[in-house]
């Protein structure tokens, strides 16, 4: 409201125009109360002095209105999700009130507003008159007074404390000479300090139009469906017949007896027609408007306000997540309580990250693959989206309905207030367990340390792994007996590389990669991707927690592979991009940090290997049903049990976290199916979905490529040790820089105690620092003899102690009529003793079948 200077008007009508305000509106209120004097003893001159020390400074307060917060669809328009507010109030310029309002408003409440300075003699008198008659002093407000009344009744609204605010209200609306007397006072000095039009525009804004709908704004959008700047003339004095008596001519109540459908509304009729008259008097209308608006009928037509984010659809979680970064940002107050107390009634405009494309994605799968609930199983379903090189969270939706109503939420298993998403304190969730998602923190651990993508591990499943180094520790180490992880899968192998182990999500093999590293530092390069538990205590760092175990929340995952993609730099999420306030100024939002998490070398050497992952490895479902495709990254994730599932990826652009979750309690996803498919195959139709229209809409560009000492390493070549002494083979591999591990005994012919084999073989080449498994001879096995061109009795003599299996074959040399042709296993195969030994004996036959009895080996005995 713009300020004027004044300093005396007209007083209350041209006929006292040479008397000072403050003096006239002495003598008036020496009538106004009367009673109150009569009953004290009071002098009416000192009535008149106490009025002049009376404060005529009234700070007008910013109006209670209501907050909105908005999405950008895909045409880049901004599209309401919810409001909030204690007072519906949308405040308007005076431009954007139609004439009419303003004439009913004066013509209706204070015909004499524009001649008045602040209190009304005429209205007034005849209020004195109506005090002395009923003994309290009541009637004859202006509309400068009744704006005054509604301002003091604002500030008492707008106090916390609920004891404080009671009796303020008291004050603000006891019906006393005292609070006569305070509010004639202020509204002189309003006056004097800001124009008529602005006073005006500032009642019609304050004014109450009946239950939580404030100025004549949000009631012209609430009964009408339009606009205070687009109302008909019946409309606005429809609508500023409700200020005079708000409970009786409200017209949201059609079964009133008094004021309903019905009869027509009635009471707000004759309300309304009598406004329309006084128009009609004061000459603001015709005859012909006036007739025309009184024939017609009032026919409210009641729109709801977006109240709460319950109204925000399948984007509710996400609107909820908003709502508690607003309780936590000090922009908006001190503590929690007030900061959400200022954001209802502040007026502002919070404009979000949210992708309505991405997100109507997100609802849309959800709702095909994963049912709401599910007997037996408190299932629960995620997707959450992150913007790559921003933090901004561009989706976020769950298979329930968003409920803050404890009585809806026991209704059924559908509803909840919880937001799966987020961390205990954005959303009341304490989040779930990531399984092999989170063996990409091991990875980069692995690769920051040195080690290469090629290197190999110690892979095989074991009882106790023993030892493992902690620098976290007091002792520097820590040990876990009994733990014994096996693969999802069965797999069998001793000795994967780290690039194996990935693309496979080998349990054993990451494992054996974490033996060779501390779990304090796999710990922290975890906390540098901006992993935490959503629960908010302290990251678990024993061996189990490298195959995922700590509650995550799928947003802080999704976040943290965007950081991968994001050539290592992890940047906190955020879902606010503006914040206009009522004033149309930008308020300052919480930014998103980013933070380079690992060098850029790692992170090329995680992508690398996280690729493979989608092209080669457990996420082929996923990748291959994308489109368009973009270079992706991956990884997939499987809890104890098959309890949860997860897809966990991203582009260079987007990234995307898919969960199927048990809520509460355990089951085998396995087991299940939907209507759409398997339970547990759900996260690679549903990525696909969100992807797709990502990889479309932001693109993808490559991922920066890993150098060759990441993927390989130093290839060193491995001694060839068979026949070596166990002890001397150690000692040449570690001289060469592996580490040796002992793959017990298998059968061979070599000398027993001696090597038989090594993984990878000798004469190969891996990485240094690789894991060589090396396994000792039994010496249970033998050559066999070559005996090829043996006859029978000098063959079974050589193999003496096998079983010998004879058969024939024909021969057309007579020499090796009767010999062995061939054996199998061949000559210098090992093989056990008592082993079958198959041999086949050539029997000569005479191919002209005996004819003319030609010279032998002429070869042409048939042509003679």
């Amino acid at each position: 409201m713009s300020a004027k200077k004044r300093t005396v008007r007209k007083s209350l009508g041209g006929a006292l125009g040479l008397i000072g305000m403050s003096a006239v509106a002495g003598v008036l209120v020496t009538v106004a109360v009367t009673p109150a004097l009569a009953v004290s003893g009071m002098a009416a001159s000192n009535t008149i002095g106490i009025f002049e020390n009376l404060p005529d400074y009234l700070a007008i307060d910013q109006l209670s209105q209501k907050s909105n917060i908005y999405a950008m669809n895909t045409e880049g328009e901004n599209v309401l999700l919810a409001s909030f507010y204690d007072q519906n109030r949308v405040e308007v310029s005076s431009d954007q009130i139609s004439q009419f309002a303003k004439d009913a408003a004066v013509s209706g409440e204070d015909p004499r507003y524009f001649e008045h300075g602040g209190v009304d003699l005429e209205g007034t008198v005849k209020g004195a008159v109506s005090t002395l008659t009923s003994g309290s002093a009541r009637g004859g407000s202006s509309i400068t007074q009744q704006y005054v009344k509604n301002v003091l009744v604002q500030k008492c609204e707008l106090m916390t404390d609920e004891s404080a605010r009671s009796d303020c209200y008291d004050d603000a609306t006891r019906t006393s000479a005292d609070r006569k007397l305070k509010e004639m006072r202020y509204a002189i000095g309003v006056e004097k300090k800001y124009s008529k039009d602005d006073i005006l525009q500032g009642y019609l804004n304050i004014a109450g139009f009946g239950g939580s709908v404030y100025g004549i704004e949000s009631a012209a959008n609430y009964y009408y469906n339009t606009t205070a700047a687009n109302l008909t003339l019946p409309q606005a004095a429809s609508l500023v017949a409700i200020v005079n008596n708000p409970v009786k001519f409200q017209l949201d109540n059609p079964d009133s007896d008094t004021n309903g459908a019905a009869n027509g509304y009635a009471a707000n009729k004759d309300r309304r027609d009598y406004i329309l008259g006084e128009m009609l008097k004061y000459g603001k209308i015709t005859q012909e408007d006036h007739d025309a608006a009184v024939a017609v009928a009032i026919e409210p037509t009641i729109t709801e306000p977006s109240t709460g984010c319950q109204t925000a659809g399948g984007s509710a979680y996400f609107c909820d997540y908003v709502t508690t970064i607003l309780k936590n940002d000090p922009t908006f107050g001190e503590d929690e309580d007030t900061r959400m107390l200022n954001f209802r009634r502040g007026g502002y405009d919070v404009y979000t990250t949210l992708d309505l494309e991405l997100q109507v994605a997100a609802e849309n799968t959800l709702r095909e693959n994963v049912p709401q609930t599910y007997d037996d199983w408190d299932v629960g379903s995620v997707i959450s989206s992150v913007q790559v090189g921003t933090g901004r969270v561009l989706a976020m939706a769950q298979n329930k309905e968003y409920t803050q109503d404890p009585a809806v939420a026991e209704s059924g298993a559908q509803y909840t207030s919880i937001n799966y998403n987020t961390d205990i304190n954005q959303g009341g969730s304490s989040g779930f367990q990531p399984g092999s998602t989170y063996k990409v923190f091991t990875l980069a651990e692995w690769l920051k340390e040195g080690h290469s993508l090629n290197e190999r591990v110690d892979s095989k499943r074991k009882s106790d792994w023993g030892t493992f180094k902690d620098s976290c520790e007091s002792g520097g180490t820590i040990s876990f007996p009994g733990y014994n992880p096996k693969n999802d899968s069965n797999e069998s192998g001793s000795n994967y590389s780290a690039l194996e182990s990935t693309m496979q999500s080998i349990n054993t093999g990451y494992i054996g990669m974490a033996k060779k590293l501390d779990l304090c530092g796999i710990r922290k390069t975890s906390e540098s991707f901006g992993i935490h538990r959503a629960n908010g205590d302290p990251l678990e760092q024993g061996a189990s927690s490298v195959l995922g175990t700590n509650e995550i929340a799928p947003l802080t995952m999704a976040a943290a592979f965007a950081g991968i993609a994001n050539n290592g730099s992890t940047c906190s999420p955020v879902a606010i991009d503006k914040i206009i306030g009522p004033d149309d100024t930008e308020i300052a939002i919480p930014k998103s940090t980013c933070t380079q998490s690992v060098d850029p070398s790692v992170a090329a050497g995680m992508t690398y290997a996280m690729q493979k992952v989608m092209t080669s490895g457990t996420a082929t479902s996923s990748y291959y049903a994308t489109s368009p495709k973009v270079p992706m990254i991956g990884k997939t994730g499987t809890t104890d049990g098959n309890k949860d599932t997860w897809m966990t990826g991203s582009s260079s652009k987007v990234a995307t976290v898919v969960g199927v979750v048990s809520v509460t309690g355990d089951i085998n996803q396995r087991n299940v199916s939907f209507d759409s498919g398997s339970a547990a195959t759900a996260r690679h139709r549903m990525w696909p979905a969100v992807m797709s229209v990502a990889n479309a809409k932001y693109g993808g560009d490559e991922f920066a490529e890993a150098t060759s000492n990441v993927i390989q390493g130093v290839q060193v070549p491995v001694p060839d040790l068979r026949g070596k002494s166990m002890a001397d083979a150690q000692s040449a591999l570690e001289s060469a820089g592996f580490t040796f591990l002992d793959g017990g005994a298998t059968d061979s012919e070599m000398p027993a105690g001696t090597v038989a084999s090594t993984d990878p073989a000798g004469g190969s080449s891996t990485g240094r620092g690789s894991t060589i498994t090396v396994r000792s001879s039994n010496g249970s096995l033998n050559l066999l003899p070559n005996v090829v061109g043996m006859d029978e009795s000098a063959a079974k003599s050589a193999l003496g102690g096998y079983s010998i299996d004879k058969s024939e074959k024909a021969v057309t040399d007579k020499s090796q009529d009767g010999k062995v042709i061939s054996m199998d296993p061949g000559a210098g195969s090992a093989v056990k003793s008592g082993s079958k030994i198959s041999l086949v004996f050539g029997k000569f036959s005479d191919s002209n079948g005996g004819g003319n009895g030609g010279a032998p080996g002429t070869g042409n005995g048939g042509n003679g």
